[in-house]
């Protein structure tokens, strides 16, 4: 999609680079999954099939690749989403349907694949939404509590007392973690957990069962889960986003998690080892619970990346300089910078991956926005105007324009490059003459002012201004959005060929 200043310019696309996947139709995970399998693409890739989780906010998935980098076989299912109405902001999934939902798409994929290829696969990686929090017990593998969500506002008053209870705490984690103090991160939940959930502090407290105790984000989960409870791990780029790793040490650090959890003594012993994004975590274990042991048994699980990394990962944006953007229940745009680079302009230094041991860290710039595709959601689950997220493109179409109504989907505060917690969204400009596709329109344009606004940011802390941007997730088939966010950047916006680039990226890693 090419920049123009005419906001009735023809829409340009870029055939060489783009093409528009039909996503797998799919019921719930305790019904049947409909999986897809291409006989011809796995009779083609011969032994060289890599699997990749893409356990993500909104779904599970579990695809198959080539070495080309095509989907031979994919299964899709929705995860619930757990809101507590007495309770503004909170989010939660439930450790068991994270787990249920891997291991269906995983045995869905399974059965696909049976009558079609026997050969098993070499490597499977896993991509995970970041930040989001369980803690459970390693020797009976129950979790204490619902995974809190990465969006989940709950500790907004933890981060206001962590910032009070020292001076030098704001300073001191901007400089070491490269982060804000905010709920977003996962250090901030954990300190709500031992604060709230009577069994898990009473463990921690106790010298002998806090032996048994363990954080750790959705790809320690599910590796815990895939390996029968033999390892507990996690990657740079996933621990980066706890408010607890140092930056240059790329290891969790006592003092900075004293800093968060204070009164609380948790030891790192509780935490998951920190690994590079590729390389041999585990194997599978298929007494976990997955049914097609051919595929499955002992295969390497060689590659772990947060969702968002995956996805600069996938899109190939192994040089400092170049950026993605990722449209998804939020959104995400991404730059690799090689080395770490301060923010001064409300991004978030972090961890983009690391390639084996001996590998250098390579670091990105990253701004995050909470809500994107939940918006659509939003106004189709709450407030009833649309039947589907589809419809929004053509409810927008509608209208050449917003006239004048802008929306902020402020609904967990503002995230980059504002970090205000207490931003709440709202519609403004509206008159009698506006109607639903005006709401539509602004809903979508949200977005792409949010991405202008951590664009110009990215510009401003890096010192490089890119000169066009790769964008994936599911609001990539939207046309007039797209062309609206070339629009207001200036700069073309591409496509990738293959649009499940988070998997990809996760693929990639394992298969190295």
């Amino acid at each position: 999609y090419f920049a123009s200043s005419s906001s009735s310019s023809f829409l340009h696309l870029v055939t060489a680079t783009c093409c528009i996947l039909t996503p797998t139709t799919v019921e719930p995970f305790e019904m049947s999954i409909k999986a897809t399998a291409d006989r011809v693409l796995l009779s083609k890739a011969g032994t060289k099939l890599v699997g990749s989780i893409d356990q993500g906010t909104s779904s599970s998935r579990f695809l198959v690749f080539t070495p080309n980098g095509e989907i031979a076989a994919s299964a899709q299912v929705e995860l619930s989403q757990i809101y507590h109405p007495e309770n503004e902001g909170w989010h939660e999934h439930s450790p068991r349907d994270l787990w249920q939902n891997t291991l269906a798409c995983m045995n869905a994929v399974g059965s696909a694949m049976k009558d079609v290829s026997s050969v098993p696969l070499s490597a499977i990686g896993i991509a995970n939404q970041r930040e989001t929090t369980i803690a459970w017990n390693r020797v009976t593998g129950e979790p204490y509590y619902n995974a809190i969500v990465w969006d989940d506002v709950r500790t907004n008053s933890i981060v206001k007392d962590v910032i009070s209870s020292r001076e030098d705490n704001k300073q001191v984690f901007h400089d070491r973690a490269g982060l804000p103090i905010a709920s977003y991160f996962a250090g901030t939940k954990i300190k709500w957990l031992l604060d709230n959930v009577e069994e898990l502090r009473q463990d921690v407290h106790d010298s002998e069962k806090c032996k048994d105790v363990c954080f750790g984000t959705v790809d320690s989960w599910l590796l815990f889960k895939l390996t029968h409870g033999k390892k507990i791990a996690t990657d740079v780029s996933n621990a980066s986003r706890w408010l607890f790793m140092d930056l240059q040490t790329c290891q969790f650090e006592q003092d900075l998690v004293d800093r968060i959890c204070s009164p609380h003594k948790l030891p790192l012993s509780c935490l998951p080892e920190i690994c590079p994004s590729s390389g041999v975590f585990g194997e599978v274990n298929c007494k976990c619970g997955l049914e097609n042991a051919e595929l499955f048994s002992e295969v390497p699980l060689s590659g772990i990346l947060g969702d968002q990394q995956a996805a600069l990962f996938g899109q190939t944006a192994f040089e400092p300089g170049q950026a993605k953007n990722t449209y998804g229940t939020g959104l995400f745009l991404m730059m690799n910078t090689g080395k770490a680079v301060p923010s001064n302009h409300g991004l978030l230094t972090t961890v983009a991956y690391q390639l084996g041991k001996d590998g250098d860290v390579v670091y990105a710039l990253e701004g995050s926005v909470s809500h994107s595709g939940s918006t659509i959601r939003f106004l189709r689950d709450q407030m009833k105007i649309i039947n589907s997220a589809e419809e929004a493109q053509e409810c927008a179409g509608t209208t050449k324009s917003n006239q004048g109504l802008y929306m902020v989907p402020a609904f967990s505060g503002l995230f980059s490059p504002h970090w205000n917690e207490n931003a709440r969204a709202c519609i403004v400009g509206m008159t009698a003459g506006h109607h639903r596709g005006h709401i539509c329109r602004a809903a979508l344009e949200a977005s792409c002012y949010q991405t202008k606004e951590i664009f110009d940011a990215i510009t401003a802390d890096s010192g490089v201004t890119l000169s066009t941007l790769k964008v994936d997730g599911g609001a990539t088939v939207n046309n007039l959005m797209m062309q609206f966010q070339a629009d207001i950047l200036g700069v073309p916006v591409v496509k990738p060929l293959v649009m499940e680039t988070t998997a990809l990226g996760a693929a990639y890693a394992a298969g190295l």
